[in-house]
């Protein structure tokens, strides 16, 4: 569910791609913009444009109720794997969609378009990228899992756009709130199902990211967005 507009590190050059970074539960965009603007000093991705979505604040029943920014409630830390808030599930699946249709409107291909995030953003970017019916350029999760796996198959389109898109997932070996057990299951339901999963497993780390694990997912994305130079059209 939509809060406050998504912020955004422009390309530098001709933008021919677009990343879709989705934050977790009680955080914001401007939480994962470091890492972006580490790219940037870097002289990395100079053709991406990153979007960083707002989630709402909404009551959430595993903190009592209280206020804060989510994609979706979650009713227990206990099995996330079964607590799944259906409509908003499905509220902030048509917001990514929304955004995602806004890139392709600006003239970047769905081909040249990545959806991802941490946590429940991860969790809301494998349920939105996989039953999207635009073909992106990949999605992934880090510390993350599967939404409406039950169900999943109901949600995917019937001629599959993403069946063949690459997912990345990372995922800490001591996490204590998302369990490194639901991320390889979430790895191992979705290869199942035909989806090409690579899993990265980081040890000792807790429910956070790593240097070890942004400079994996920096290469994963050079390879699914390669720079087109400027004089290449984005939509060819």
């Amino acid at each position: 569910m939509a809060g406050p507009a998504p912020l955004i590190v422009p390309a530098l050059k001709k933008h021919t791609a677009t990343i879709l970074w989705a934050h977790g539960l009680g955080d914001s965009g401007a939480g994962w913009m470091p890492v972006a603007e580490n790219f940037r000093r870097r002289g990395k991705f100079d053709e991406i444009a990153f979007v960083f979505p707002n989630a709402a604040s909404i009551p959430i029943t595993v903190n009592f109720g209280m206020k804060m920014p989510g994609w979706y409630d979650i009713s227990t830390f206990n099995d996330l794997a079964q607590a799944h808030d259906q409509p908003g599930i499905l509220k902030s699946r048509a917001y990514f969609n929304s955004l995602i249709k806004a890139e392709i409107e600006k003239g970047i291909p769905s081909s040249r378009i990545i959806l991802g995030g941490f946590s429940q953003g991860g969790a809301i970017s494998l349920f939105s990228g996989i039953t999207c019916s635009d073909k992106l350029a990949g999605i992934f999760g880090l510390s993350s899992y599967l939404l409406l796996h039950g169900a999943i198959k109901e949600y995917v389109p019937a001629d599959n756009p993403n069946k063949d898109t690459p997912i990345f997932m990372g995922h800490g070996s001591v996490d204590p709130l998302v369990k490194y057990d639901w991320g390889v299951q979430t790895a191992q339901v979705l290869k199942e199902m035909g989806w090409n999963v690579d899993f990265r497993t980081y040890e000792g780390l807790a429910h956070s990211a790593e240097p070890r694990e942004i400079d994996d997912l920096e290469k994963w994305i050079g390879e699914r967005l390669p720079p087109l130079g400027d004089n290449v059209s984005a939509t060819k």
